[in-house]
């Protein structure tokens, strides 16, 4: 059993796109990562929920690499018009990307 300096968990939502770019980004923190795979409400989209065990002192260093690895774009979904007799559709921009980022303090951490 080996216990580690593990102090906080950071919990990322990221879209499935930046996945591979924020985990290998990820890699110098030298911190343990894992992912799962998770899809979004408003969306519906796929995404990856990625878990970082952190100490503390790497929590700035960590959030500035998710901050890089994981950027925000524009694209354009096409939804009806409203009051037109056919559905013609209207590309509507949408801000998609980035990191949604919990911090969570970890009590215990083990690797068995």
């Amino acid at each position: 059993m080996t216990t580690t300096s593990i102090q906080l968990l950071l919990v990322a939502v990221v879209q499935e796109q930046d996945l591979d770019a924020a985990t290998k980004a990820l890699e110098p923190v030298g911190a343990p990562v894992v992912y799962l795979s998770s899809a979004g409400g408003f969306l519906g989209r796929r995404n990856a929920t990625v878990l970082v065990g952190l100490p503390e002192a790497k929590e700035e260093q960590a959030l500035e690499v998710l901050r890089q690895a994981c950027r925000q774009r524009i694209e354009y979904l096409t939804l009806p018009m409203e009051g037109t007799p056919l559905p013609l559709p209207a590309p509507v921009p949408v801000t998609v990307g980035g990191a949604s980022v919990f911090a969570l303090t970890v009590e215990r951490y083990e690797e068995i």
